[in-house]
C-alpha cells in the first residue's frame, strides 16, 4: 500500500463473504445486462425510438451508477486488500458526483410525463428527437461541471494519519474527515451546492405532477384517469425514493448521521436503485416487453433461414454428384 492510496473499510464485514459476493455479483449482471439490453432495444427497434430514448438514457445512468462502485466492491469481498490508489479515489468522486448532478435527468422525465399527459396532441413537438438530445446533453454537461468543479477540491486538501475511509467507495463526506486541514467553509459551500441541485428538479417534478393531477381529475372517464395515473406513479415512486435518499445525504445535519447509516442509504441509491429502476421502467414496460419478444422472434426466425439455407445448399451438392 502506497502513502497516497486509501484503504476502504467496507459495507460492514461479512461473516460470509462468499454468499454477499454471489448475491452482490448476481444484482450487478442482472441489473447491467438488462439496462444493456433495453439501451440496444431502443435503439434499434422503430417503435420505441424516439418515444422512449430517455428511457434509454436512464437505463445507461444505471449502468454506469453500479459501475462506479460495485465491482471494486466486488474485489474487496473476493481479495484480502481493500486499497484503492489517489487516483482511483478521484475517478470514483468525479463519476459519482456527475451522476448525481445528472439525475436532475429524472426532473426531465416528469416533465415528460406532463406533456404526455396534458398535451398529448402536442408531445411529438414539444418532446421531439432534437428536444430530448438537448435535454440529455444538458443533464450530463451539468453533472460533469458538477463533477469537474469539486472533485479537484476534494483531492486537494492534505490526507494525513490513517489512510482509512470508512465507507464502501470514495464519498466526499467520508474521504473529508481523513483531513489534516479545517474543511469546514468547502462543506458549507458543497452543501449548499447540493441543496440548490436539489430544489431545481424537484420544483420542476412537484410543478409537472400537480399539472398533472389537475388534468386527470378533469378526465371524466374511470378508465383514462386509471391510465393517466399508472403512466406517472411509477416514475413518482423512483422520484421519491431517490430525493428521500438524497435530501437524508446531503441536507440533513451531521447529527442525524452515523457512519453506517451513510453506507446503507448510499448503498441503497448506488446499487438498489438501479434495480428499482429496472423493475419500474424496463420489466414491466409493455412496450419494451413487446419490442424484446419482436427482436427474439426476428432472432428465432433468421437462425431457422439461414439452417434452411444451409441445408438447401448441402441438397444441392449432393444432388449435383451421381
Amino acid at each position: 500500500m502506497n502513502s497516497s492510496d486509501f484503504l476502504l473499510m467496507g459495507l460492514f464485514t461479512p461473516t460470509c463473504p462468499g454468499l454477499v459476493f454471489a448475491v452482490v455479483f448476481s444484482i450487478f449482471v442482472t441489473a447491467v445486462s438488462t439496462d444493456v439490453v433495453t439501451v440496444l432495444l431502443i435503439r434499434v427497434d422503430p417503435q420505441l425510438h424516439p418515444m422512449y430514448f430517455l428511457l434509454s438514457q436512464l437505463s445507461l445512468m444505471d449502468t454506469i451508477y453500479i459501475c462506479v462502485t460495485v465491482p471494486k466492491m466486488l474485489q474487496d469481498l473476493l481479495l484480502a486488500g481493500r486499497t484503492i490508489s489517489f487516483l482511483g479515489c478521484a475517478l470514483q468522486i468525479f463519476l459519482y458526483l456527475t451522476l448525481m448532478g445528472g439525475e436532475f435527468f429524472l426532473g426531465l422525465v416528469a416533465y415528460d410525463r406532463y406533456v404526455a399527459v396534458c398535451s398529448p396532441l402536442r408531445c411529438p413537438v414539444l418532446m421531439s428527437h432534437r428536444v430530448c438530445m438537448l435535454m440529455v446533453l444538458g443533464s450530463w454537461l451539468g453533472g460533469s461541471l458538477d463533477g469537474f468543479m469539486l472533485t479537484p477540491v476534494t483531492m486537494s486538501f492534505p490526507y494525513c494519519g490513517s489512510q482509512e475511509i470508512n465507507h464502501f467507495f470514495c464519498e466526499i463526506p467520508a474521504t473529508l474527515k481523513l483531513s489534516c486541514t479545517d474543511t469546514s467553509l468547502y462543506e458549507t459551500l458543497m452543501y449548499a451546492c447540493c441543496v440548490l441541485m436539489l430544489l431545481v428538479p424537484v420544483s420542476v417534478i412537484s410543478v409537472s405532477y400537480v399539472r398533472i393531477l389537475v388534468a386527470v381529475h378533469c378526465v371524466r372517464y374511470a378508465q383514462g384517469r386509471r391510465k393517466a395515473l399508472a403512466t406517472c406513479s411509477s416514475h413518482l415512486l423512483v422520484v421519491s425514493v431517490f430525493y428521500g435518499a438524497a435530501f437524508y445525504t446531503n441536507v440533513l445535519p451531521p447529527a442525524y448521521h452515523t457512519p453506517q447509516k451513510d453506507k446503507v442509504v448510499s448503498a441503497f441509491y448506488t446499487i438498489l436503485m438501479p434495480v428499482l429502476n429496472l423493475l419500474i421502467y424496463s420489466l414491466r414496460n409493455k412496450d419494451v416487453g413487446c419490442a424484446l419478444r419482436r427482436a427474439l422472434g426476428r432472432r428465432v426466425a433468421s437462425g431457422r433461414n439461414a439452417a434452411r439455407g444451409r441445408t438447401g445448399h448441402t441438397g444441392a451438392t449432393w444432388s449435383s454428384h451421381p
